[in-house]
């Protein structure tokens, strides 16, 4: 079983489900609205829980009952949450997301307790994460706090899995040089590199852009189309399944925690974990709400007709 250290945000979100996207200075009235867990950080570490790896969360959360839901949910899920502190007289962080009849979505942040996660924090789970096989994190808490998780990771040769979303234009050179494996979207890639991307010839061409950088293996997921990775020498397009899609909240946060859930530490296996993950995020998107919406493991065999 596969042990995985995720470090990063919590935040409840609030969905409008909206016909279309509103135009500055117009105002549209919403068909429903719903509310459910979510948060980058959140989401990976519950898609690798039910992935079926042994998980833990770093992370924090705030003075009020949405922290105490945030909880239940990591819990219920199979998170283990020892180091998800509470922040006082702080409210947890929240997100409020447009969701059009397309699926496609837009999101605003409040940030809330999740930048009050320090340095401290993280030392104190460093015995955790020096006994991971894998160290997640992503940009929706301090960048000094990853920084560090990064370090002690590295000191036990572990592998780290950085998700630069949001996207950083210039993501510092300190924190590229101790992470292992880089997983932006096609959107952050080009905030990162400049390259704008159009089809396979320009992931490729992004890829080595974040290469140069000074990260070895890079992995970029481009939406409904599927993703591309170039790590230990391997490159490939791995096609995304066709599906009805409901909501796109939260399906590349069920790739990156299916992915690192299922990674070898040597990534010889890149492309059968790329093409597990590809499958959980095709089922996520056919559901609601972005932790709802995460499968467990066994419907994503099921749906690949085997065991994972």
């Amino acid at each position: 079983m596969q042990k995985i250290v995720v470090i990063g945000s919590s935040n409840v979100d609030t969905t409008l489900h909206v016909a279309d996207f509103p135009k500055p200075g117009e105002t549209i009235n919403a068909t429903k609205v719903t509310t459910a867990g979510g948060g980058k950080g959140a989401n990976q570490a519950i898609a690798a829980a039910k992935s079926g790896a042994e998980t833990y969360f770093i992370s924090r959360i705030g003075e009020d009952a949405d922290g105490e839901f945030m909880l239940r949910q990591l819990r219920a899920c199979g998170v283990n949450t020892e180091y998800v502190q509470t922040t006082p007289r702080t409210n947890t962080g929240h997100a409020y997301i447009n969701l059009d009849a397309s699926g496609q979505n837009n999101i605003v942040l409040d940030h809330g307790a999740n930048y009050s996660l320090t340095a401290a924090d993280v030392t104190a789970a460093q015995d955790v994460i020096a006994a991971a096989d894998v160290v997640l994190a992503q940009f929706e808490i301090p960048l000094a706090v990853t920084l560090a998780a990064f370090k002690i990771a590295k000191a036990a040769g572990k592998v780290t899995m950085l998700n630069p979303a949001p996207a950083e234009r210039k993501i510092p050179a300190e924190l590229l040089a101790v992470t292992d494996f880089i997983t932006p979207n096609e959107t952050e890639a080009a905030a990162i590199t400049g390259v704008e991307i159009t089809d396979e010839a320009s992931l490729a061409q992004s890829c080595q852009a974040l290469q140069e950088l000074g990260v070895a293996n890079v992995l970029i997921t481009n939406g409904a189309r599927g993703s591309y990775f170039s790590v230990q020498g391997q490159q490939a397009f791995v096609p995304a399944s066709k599906v009805a899609v409901v909501d796109t909240t939260g399906a590349g946060d069920t790739f990156l925690g299916y992915l690192a859930g299922h990674l070898d530490a040597d990534f010889a296996n890149i492309k059968e974990a790329a093409i597990i993950a590809s499958r959980a995020a095709a089922i996520a998107v056919q559901r609601s709400g972005a932790q709802p919406s995460i499968p467990m493991a066994q419907e994503v065999a099921e749906a690949m007709g085997g065991q994972l």
